[in-house]
């Protein structure tokens, strides 16, 4: 195997082979295979262990699951993998999939035994590295527009969702007439959060990061456009990082702001009064509105000598029968990554869930590229040149061409 990405220090490689050699001491057992995932809230354990407890009761085996955190989960894996102590089934986010299966760290899968035909077509390319499949999808997910429709009452628009991006932005003197009152959320320097709702621009206007022919065009002129577009949101919008636009959109100080499932419960539990509503993403300049997707992966352990059985959790997992059950019960999974499963009865009871599914059907994921994290910070650091008045949008994207370039 490669040196897989040598940058991880060795004092973190020794802490991790410490914490997951505690955590995992039944490896030995034939019928135990080894499960990390990112599911790491007592509520979200509750309901993974109990989907994880039907499998382990039918096939007569134990998973033992480690769960990680956002913040460094992913260097924990790269560590794990440098020092041979990797779990048999690992929980990948959908950008990073690529720097692990060109790693050589995943197990080839079987297109025959993965029923590839009932996954959304998108979220198919990221199980790809040169045309062999290392990962299977699970569970996907976007973001929406939410409306307060208060603020638009007060300042006598009608309370509908926009046709354009266009007409938000001409709402913005009557809206921020209004005190302590904003026309729009807009991320700045909020890493890992910014190119998510970059992309949703970049993509509307017609642009894209890697052209059909696997060139860079960050520069394009319909990026340029988007992002000059998102910087006049920006001024006429309350600028702060995803958590906190979604504490003031719950507390009704924003008018519209792009953001996921989790903030409907959140509005649930915090200002239930509060009279919103969720709208597909906008169109611009005539063409269809198109959010940014995620989702969440599943794959083996090229070095597991428990692959079979290991595929066979994989494949409970990614069940559509099963990943639904995951997601009716938690609100920010989203949706099963099976395609069969958006128009559940389930989601017939729950609108706004449905405004989701919906969204789905136009939305994109990140390109597919082994050094994707290096991609989205270059487009983060420019956009955020640009927001606070350091760069012009040409300039900058410019820049960020020339140093995407150097990554080839």
């Amino acid at each position: 195997m490669k040196y897989f990405l040598r940058f991880a220090s060795l004092i973190l490689i020794i802490t991790s082979i410490v914490f997951f050699t505690n955590c995992n001491r039944k490896v030995g057992n034939e019928n135990t295979i080894r499960f990390w995932h990112f599911w790491s809230e007592p509520y979200q354990k509750t309901v993974l262990d109990s989907i994880i407890k039907i499998f382990e009761a039918n096939h007569n085996c134990k998973v033992e699951v480690t769960e990680l955190s956002w913040n460094d989960g992913k260097t924990k894996l790269m560590a794990a993998f440098n020092s041979n102590t990797a779990p048999d089934v690992l929980e990948l986010g959908s950008d990073w999939v690529a720097q692990f299966s060109s790693a050589g760290v995943l197990s080839e899968l079987n297109n025959d035994s993965i029923e590839f035909d009932k996954f959304i077509d998108y979220a198919k390319a990221p199980c790809y590295w040169n045309n062999t499949i290392y990962a299977v999808p699970w569970i996907v997910d976007t973001r929406v527009l939410y409306v307060n429709n208060e603020i638009l009452k007060k300042v006598g628009l009608e309370q509908k969702c926009p046709n354009s991006f266009e007409e938000i932005l001409e709402q913005a003197s009557k809206i921020n007439s209004l005190p302590n009152t904003y026309l729009f959320g807009a991320n700045t320097s909020d890493a890992h959060r910014l190119y998510k709702k970059l992309l949703t621009f970049f993509w509307t206007f017609g642009g894209d990061i890697i052209d059909s022919a696997g060139n860079f065009v960050l520069n394009s002129p319909q990026n340029i456009a988007a992002l000059d577009f998102y910087v006049q949101l920006c001024r006429n919008g309350y600028l702060e990082t995803q958590r906190q636009i979604d504490a003031a959109f719950t507390q009704g100080k924003v008018a519209y702001w792009i953001s996921g499932g989790w903030l409907i419960e959140k509005i649930q539990n915090e200002n239930p009064s509060l009279d919103y509503q969720v709208c597909l993403i906008p169109s611009m300049r005539g063409r269809m509105g198109i959010s940014f997707a995620g989702g969440e992966y599943l794959a083996l352990n090229a070095k597991s000598n428990k692959k079979e059985l290991a595929k066979k959790f994989l494949q409970f997992m990614t069940d559509g029968k099963n990943a639904i059950e995951f997601c009716k019960r938690i609100n920010e999974a989203g949706f099963p990554a099976d395609r069969n499963y958006y128009k559940d009865p389930y989601f017939a009871t729950h609108p706004k869930k449905i405004l989701f599914s919906n969204q789905l059907e136009f939305a994109k994921m990140t390109p597919v590229h082994p050094k994707w994290l290096d991609i989205e910070e270059i487009i983060e650091f420019a956009a955020t040149k640009v927001i606070y008045g350091e760069m012009g949008a040409q300039s900058a994207l410019n820049m960020a061409q020339e140093k995407v370039m150097l990554l080839k």
